[in-house]
């Protein structure tokens, strides 16, 4: 019958196309659909390659991780609809959390722009007298606003002194909520945060 015969045929073009389909590259997507974003975070101040620092373990500064709300314990960027409602920005993911990716981006700009030695608590052996911590309480895209925001509440702490906390805020306009602008724009507000944040700590 010919349906039988379609369906002989139908199964052998079918068996070509998987065969020729397996032996493609895994890199080839047959969907079309664009790969996904990856944002992340480049310091505007760097240490020069080359360039060393010294002094006592117990001066060093420790940069902590800051603490975030669960909708930033992610790898995703939120975006604030209203007051009550947040959504996450399509087809684009940070390399790593927010939190970390500021906690480096904080390290690499004390470093460079204040010649501060910057080691983690193992590195010090226990003998850090110096902390930087705080919590990033925002860090994504206000839709109503059209801006990308990043606050950042700093917590300065050193032995025999009173702690010092200070609220750092950044945001910059947006065109349209994309990952490309979005990520650059993020990056510019975070800068302007740590750059802010080593400002504060080179103050007498």
């Amino acid at each position: 019958m010919m349906i039988e015969r379609l369906s002989i045929r139908q199964i052998k073009t079918i068996s070509v196309l998987l065969v020729a389909t397996l032996v493609l590259p895994s890199c080839v997507s047959l969907s079309g659909k664009a790969p996904t974003s990856m944002l992340t975070l480049t310091a505007n101040s760097t240490v020069t390659a080359g360039a060393s620092n010294t002094g006592l373990a117990k001066d060093a500064m420790v940069v902590l991780v800051p603490e975030v709300p669960r909708k930033l314990d992610t790898n995703r960027v939120p975006v604030q609809i209203n007051a009550g409602n947040i959504a996450y920005l399509k087809e684009s993911v940070w390399t790593d959390k927010p939190a970390i990716l500021m906690r480096q981006l904080l390290a690499e700009t004390l470093a460079a722009r204040n010649g501060t030695l910057i080691l983690s608590e193992v590195e010090t052996a226990g003998k850090a007298e110096n902390y930087l911590s705080g919590q990033l309480v925002e860090f994504g895209v206000d839709e109503s606003g059209m801006e990308a925001v990043a606050i950042f509440d700093a917590v300065r702490i050193r032995k025999g002194q009173p702690v010092e906390k200070r609220r750092f805020d950044a945001r910059k306009d947006l065109n349209r909520i994309a990952p490309e602008e979005v990520g650059e724009a993020l990056n510019a507000v975070a800068n302007k945060v740590a750059e802010d944040v080593a400002t504060w700590l080179s103050a007498p």
